[in-house]
């Protein structure tokens, strides 16, 4: 049974999957300003994937571009116009909408199309925590014998406003919803892959959302940032690694990311989008899907990589990717085999 979200879950949502973003997953504040939207249009509902049937199908909401990109734009008539030709695609057989991973926006997708279109949102995004790429999030598809992605993406506005369909193998369409995002100003909305609860529960990460917010209401409960740090890593099981300003940061984008580096103290970190890798003294201590995180201690906030900058004081944690809910993408090695590439000369 469909159950409503209350604003207070929003705000926990969107702070316990900024968390869980580990450094990706978009911005803090442009999360809390979809809370704003989402509860001025109305209760979003929310469903166990437990109450549906085995064979009943859903489809991925996701953002997709650069959470730095200044340009980006998307509206809800480009939401909708995502989810319902996705629908229409499929003969109107879709019960329910997804997301494709935790992060300050990224937990709270779907939710406005939730409202505006009466769909209840399954606890059981396609990731437990951020990803860099399409293809992380789209539940080991690309290994489905013949399987062929299909795509509706919309974003941007005036002169950058674009929409299309892609239909093709997971590589390719997740490759030009990117593009399209790049050509949109940075950002484009993406309804896409249509899949059984049966197979969701078998490759998703279910209740995930329900851990992003029972998170977030850890980090919001503290009263000050030693109390707020202590409960995330006691309900994640993780380590603060170190604390001070940061130097040596860099961003730049590439191919509609954001890849980059800082140091603090002794230890360094790169990141695609979401934190890589973190090494001291050249040893790599912990790698994605491993959660490494940073937290602006002066403002007392979780902060994403994009966000970052130099001088800022902030704190490092660590989750190992053994207490998260993942994905069996997250466990692939040539997916992730794609990290190394990107990072190689950063590390």
């Amino acid at each position: 049974m469909a159950k409503g979200l209350s604003y207070e879950d929003g705000i926990a949502a969107v702070y316990g999957g900024a968390i869980l973003g580990g450094g990706g997953g978009g911005l803090l504040e442009e999360g809390l300003k979809l809370v704003e939207e989402i509860f001025a249009a109305g209760e979003p509902q929310i469903v166990d994937i437990t109450e549906l049937d085995q064979e009943d199908l859903v489809a991925c909401v996701a953002m997709v571009g650069a959470p730095s990109a200044a340009d980006q734009y998307i509206s809800n008539e480009q939401l909708c116009w995502s989810y319902r030709s996705m629908n229409n695609y499929i003969n109107q057989r879709l019960k329910g909408i997804i997301t494709n991973e935790n992060g300050a926006i990224t937990t709270i997708n779907g939710w406005l199309q939730s409202v505006l279109l009466h769909v209840p949102v399954v606890d059981a995004p396609c990731n437990g925590r951020a990803h860099p790429t399409g293809i992380m999030g789209s539940l080991n598809l690309h290994e489905q014998q013949e399987y062929q992605s299909v795509q509706f993406y919309a974003g941007g506005k005036g002169d950058f406003a674009v929409q299309g369909f892609v239909e093709g193998n997971l590589h390719s369409t997740a490759k030009t919803a990117r593009q399209a995002s790049i050509l949109a100003g940075g950002l484009v909305g993406v309804t896409r892959n249509p899949v059984t609860i049966d197979y969701l529960q078998k490759h998703g990460a279910p209740n995930a959302i329900t851990m992003a917010i029972e998170l977030g209401y850890c980090f919001l409960n503290g009263q000050t940032f030693e109390e707020k740090l202590a409960h995330v890593l006691q309900y994640l099981n993780g380590v603060h690694i170190v604390s001070g300003a940061v130097t040596n940061y860099s961003l730049t984008k590439e191919n509609g990311f954001d890849v980059g580096e800082l140091s603090v103290g002794d230890y360094h970190l790169t990141f695609w989008n979401e934190y890589m890798t973190l090494s001291k003294e050249g040893q790599v201590q912990s790698k994605f899907p491993d959660l490494i995180m940073t937290f602006d201690t002066e403002k007392m906030m979780p902060v994403p990589s994009a966000s970052i900058k130099e001088g800022m004081h902030v704190a490092v944690i660590h989750v190992d990717q053994s207490n998260l809910k993942l994905s069996t993408t997250m466990q692939n090695e040539v997916l992730l085999r794609e990290i190394d590439e990107v990072i190689k000369g950063v590390l």
